[in-house]
């Protein structure tokens, strides 16, 4: 180390080897301050010490050496100025000019980043961050999205990310976008606006294979956020929630209004199939329903349409309805969910056969029954399922009226 101090600067230089991780590192550098301004330029050798940037979804791996240089100005520890920074490993390479940042450590301004690396699942990104003036433009030939579509569906780590200190206004211009190991979308494009950290706009659309849309809004003015999203391909963010399984098929129009930090939304799925969905099988075996609840664990379920509408404010879910149809079996429910504590959901399951019979019935309400002789069956079963996440109740009791709701919401499904 050589340290320097003359006409009121100092200069503090050296190099030698560190030990930040397990492993040791090498570090050679120069500091210089100079009344309120200091400099400082580094270059460390990483070595084999691990590094994991989950936000990016990057993670070194321990046997393979890397390298960052960095360079940083600072005036009164008001403002750092990021004039430099570059990491390398092996082919993985990042790098970031002229980044500002307050006292705070958000983000003021910067000129572009870069980034060109391997993430953990074996995917290729290549993305560039440029400024133009007040526009930023995110392009790039290709970019992993699934953890960052997992991180926003999971309310555990939906934290708001109090990154820039300014509203950011971005085009962006992406070919190949990967939402999971089975589904990519083409040619991204659209634009995005952030004020206070907060979505405030967004126009976006793609196309899956065969110019099958994807397109993504969000509108906000000074009393409400309408957001909307159409997928031509369902399977990629409904199997995300690990309660269904063996969902195919299917595409999904989404709309939510929020207000008052109150949302209320619309989920539709049309033409869809599943074949595993555990508190449905154990509903239909309570029912002795077992032929329906057999083609659910083995072949699968097809359903012409699902509905929700739902609300939400802060913990609590309230659900106004659920509506499903399909050629075997059709479901109406509602209730609530209050996140982490309870669920409570009661409803009616029926088989479409009896459907059937109900609508051809119709014209002599009243006499809505199965078939015409006494004991030939019954319509279907109530149900209600209550009690915590993870240790649900299951109640069934047989019917033999429809309620004129579910014969309304059945109608309304088949002469659409």
């Amino acid at each position: 180390m050589n340290i320097n101090y003359e006409n009121n600067q100092l200069t503090i230089s050296g190099k030698g080897s560190a030990l930040l991780q397990k492993e040791e590192s090498k570090i050679d550098y120069i500091f210089e301050k100079n009344k309120e301004l200091v400099n400082l330029k580094t270059n460390l050798e990483i070595g084999k010490n691990p590094i994991k940037l989950s936000f990016i979804n990057y993670d070194k791996q321990k046997k393979l050496d890397s390298n960052l240089k960095l360079e940083i100005i600072s005036k009164d520890q008001k403002q750092f100025l990021i004039k430099a920074l570059d990491f390398t490993e092996n082919k993985n390479k990042f790098s970031a000019r002229n980044i500002l940042l307050n006292k705070e450590f958000k983000i003021e301004d910067f000129d572009g980043v870069n980034l060109n690396y391997t993430d953990t699942e074996k995917k290729i990104n290549q993305l560039e961050l440029i400024r133009n003036n007040n526009l930023y433009l995110l392009k790039g030939i290709s970019f992993n999205a699934n953890s960052l579509i997992e991180n926003l569906l999971d309310d555990k780590k939906q934290k708001k990310n109090e990154l820039f200190n300014k509203d950011l206004d971005l085009d962006i211009n992406i070919k190949k976008v990967f939402i999971d190991d089975e589904f990519l979308l083409n040619n991204l494009n659209g634009k995005i606006l952030f004020k206070n950290n907060n979505l405030h706009k967004a126009n976006l659309s793609a196309q899956f294979l065969n110019d099958e849309k994807f397109t993504f809004t969000v509108n906000t003015n000074e009393e409400e956020t309408v957001t909307t999203l159409y997928s031509a391909k369902a399977k990629p963010l409904v199997k995300r929630y690990k309660f269904i399984k063996g969902y195919e098929g299917g595409y999904l129009d989404f709309y939510s209004s929020k207000r008052n930090n109150i949302s209320n939304s619309k989920l539709k799925i049309y033409d869809f199939s599943l074949k595993e969905l555990p508190a449905l099988t154990k509903l239909l075996t309570l029912a002795s329903l077992q032929g329906i609840a057999d083609l659910l664990s083995g072949e699968g379920i097809g359903f012409d349409e699902f509905e929700m509408n739902f609300q939400n404010q802060d913990n609590l879910m309230t659900i106004d309805e659920i509506y499903a149809i399909g050629p075997a079996i059709s479901i109406l429910m509602d209730g609530y969910v209050e996140k982490n504590k309870l669920v409570s959901l009661r409803g009616t399951l029926v088989p479409a056969t009896t459907i059937n019979k109900a609508i051809g019935a119709i014209p002599i309400l009243g006499k809505i029954l199965v078939g015409k002789q006494t004991g030939e069956g019954v319509f279907g079963v109530s149900f209600k399922i209550k009690g915590p996440p993870k240790d649900l109740e299951t109640s069934v009791n047989p019917i033999k009226t429809l309620t004129p709701r579910f014969i309304t919401r059945t109608l309304e499904k088949i002469k659409k």
